[in-house]
């Protein structure tokens, strides 16, 4: 009897991607056209499983997994890089971007690519931003100035710096994971919040809130990070394929969150909450001595400039 060789194939790379978002939010098609493109460009080489909505954490635990090398792929905010990563710190700054078409471009040029490089040293590679929108204040009462915010509890991502800006305003910053915002407003434990509008569809607090103010203080995107202990194993053409499939998750993104985000108004709107434009001049001068602490970090004003520039 013949035996006939067997054909040895190499195992696919299997690759695991966490955030905490829903699948209902833009999020999660823009990762999973990543996980795509990059099954394709592989030619199903490399397998990506995707996990939404804090199945495998929030992104305070999916951060230190991507930095112990046991997650390959994560999104978190730009504010929870901050303590990892200084550089993020300058999105958290407020009013550092003109406007949107302002952060458009930073977040696309050699600018935004040297902040996604800069937690490589700490084992967060970051590949790509995605759209966040601005960040806004909404609560159980109008907010048309500063002094409005006296004396209130609001919610805010982990930030020394949005920590810092609460205090100027007078209200309390209380940092709270996502998951728990919705109890947090509806039972009263915080007055409000701060995000997109996005955020009254996704996390339901357009159910529990009355009022959005359009301050736009900060624009924080969302970033695509792999772990530095997964980058470095690549060879250089699943580098160049992974950088590819980013870019368009990044295309992708942007569509999705256009659309998504002129929804989530028209939705909040018939829900009750009532919308507000301030006037944000009182809002950026009570702010404005944030910058003037950072008057000894060099790295960060340098930052702040090469923005205004860009």
């Amino acid at each position: 009897m013949l035996a006939c060789p067997a054909v040895l194939r190499a195992e696919p790379l299997r690759l695991r991607i966490g955030h905490a978002l829903p699948v209902t939010h833009p999020v999660h098609p823009a990762i999973q056209h990543f996980a795509d493109v990059l099954h394709e460009k592989s030619g199903g080489a490399i397998e990506l499983a995707v996990f939404p909505d804090g199945q495998i954490g929030q992104e305070t635990n999916l951060l230190a997994q991507l930095k112990a090398g046991k997650l390959d792929f994560a999104k978190v905010s730009a504010s929870a890089l901050e303590r990892e990563a200084p550089a993020y710190r300058v999105f958290s700054l407020p009013f550092v971007f003109r406007d949107h078409a302002h952060w458009r471009s930073v977040t696309t040029n050699t600018v935004g690519d040297s902040i996604l490089a800069s937690g490589s040293s700490v084992g967060l590679v970051g590949l790509t931003y995605y759209d966040a929108g601005s960040r806004s204040f909404y609560g159980h009462r109008p907010i048309n100035h500063p002094d409005d915010l006296k004396g209130l509890k609001i919610r805010i991502q982990p930030s020394p710096t949005m920590a810092r800006m609460m205090r100027l305003f007078g209200a309390e910053g209380v940092e709270m994971a996502w998951d728990l915002v919705f109890t947090a407003l509806s039972s009263r434990l915080v007055d409000g919040a701060e995000n997109s509008v996005v955020a009254l569809i996704v996390g339901r607090h357009g159910e529990v809130v009355s009022h959005y103010s359009l301050d736009e203080h900060t624009m924080v995107p969302d970033v695509f990070l792999i772990s530095e202990a997964r980058w470095s194993s690549m060879a250089p053409a699943q580098q160049t394929m992974v950088r590819e499939a980013a870019l368009a998750s990044y295309d992708r993104m942007n569509v999705l969150w256009a659309d998504f985000q002129t929804k989530a108004r028209g939705t909040v709107e018939r829900m009750g909450v009532t919308f507000i434009q301030p006037d944000k001049r009182p809002f950026i001068e009570r702010a404005a001595p944030i910058l003037t602490e950072f008057a000894d970090d060099r790295p960060l004003l340098d930052l702040i400039g090469r923005i205004a520039q860009s």
